[in-house]
């Protein structure tokens, strides 16, 4: 059986400021648009914000 393709995708989250990703979930249908959030970077030991990548 093929499994029903959903509105929940798993996404790459980058750091603005360094190299280090988060993966998270969004769902296509309530956020169409690329992610943009303010996460903690264990890297520069401080919170920046992280976008959305391919």
């Amino acid at each position: 059986m093929a499994s029903k393709k959903g509105n929940r995708v798993i996404i790459k989250l980058r750091s603005t400021e360094s190299t280090h990703t988060y993966t998270t979930t969004k769902n296509r249908k309530n956020d169409p648009n690329r992610l943009e959030l303010r996460r903690y970077d264990p890297t520069l030991r401080r919170h920046v914000i992280y976008r959305e990548t391919k």
